[in-house]
């Protein structure tokens, strides 16, 4: 189970599946980064602007109600639900690429999710401040219990029982935002399409972006789970 001293940093569930996860991580934002510098460069043919494609596709479904704006940082951009706002980031709000097209119709999808009730982001956005309780307890509850529990099984155990279970709440928050995030992408895709804001040549570009974008979303699944199944690893190697 345990390499060298046996560390709890260096165990065989490091080496097995959080290692794995992390490199497919790291593959998924490279992906990103590399979709969205190609794509970044091709200007759209209908040459709107990320905003203009938001406020256009939002005023479509009647959410007039549904401001766009500005907003700080380098790929950003969200849907705010409290404060019913599209926040685009100035590369996407102000450019005419496709990949600032396909961001721009990803945020409105959550929106139109938002309008419609859509159930896993409803279910999301209800979990949110559960699976952050959970995960603020779950790492600190598992490493007391690890630490003060013998390879007998003697000791605090509940304690690691604990931090797995307040650590699944992570898990599933991740699991249920893969649907809003492959929805949204679905609805920008669709949108984008019907309204003839992009043509038959730059559904390629932009559903690249949008996919790449949705990769990121199942590596940090993977990762959750990964850590989960060492943290599952480590509690029965102390029974």
């Amino acid at each position: 189970m345990f390499f060298g001293t046996g560390i709890f940093f260096f165990d065989s569930g490091l080496i097995f599946f959080v290692l794995p996860a992390g490199l497919f991580a790291m593959y998924a934002q490279g992906k990103v980064k590399s979709a969205y510098a190609r794509y970044s460069k091709v200007m759209s043919n209908k040459n709107m602007t990320g905003a203009q494609v938001a406020r256009t596709l939002l005023d479509k479904k009647g959410l007039h109600d549904v401001d766009v704006e500005l907003t700080g940082g380098h790929l950003s951009d969200h849907y705010d639900p409290k404060a019913r706002k599209v926040r685009l980031s100035r590369e996407v709000h102000n450019g005419s690429s496709l990949a600032s097209l396909a961001i721009a119709a990803h945020e409105t999808g959550h929106a139109n999710q938002h309008d419609e009730g859509y159930f896993f982001l409803t279910f999301r956005n209800n979990f949110v401040p559960i699976a952050q309780f959970g995960s603020s307890l779950a790492m600190p509850l598992f490493l007391i219990g690890f630490i003060f529990t013998t390879g007998q099984g003697d000791g605090p155990t509940y304690l690691m029982d604990l931090g797995i279970a307040f650590f699944s709440l992570a898990l599933i928050f991740q699991l249920v935002t893969l649907p809003v995030e492959f929805n949204a992408s679905s609805r920008a895709m669709s949108s984008l399409t019907n309204m003839g804001i992009i043509d038959e040549q730059e559904r390629k570009g932009t559903k690249e972006v949008l996919n790449a974008a949705a990769l990121t979303y199942v590596a940090a699944t993977a990762v959750a789970l990964a850590q989960l199944l060492r943290l599952i690893l480590l509690r029965n190697s102390r029974k």
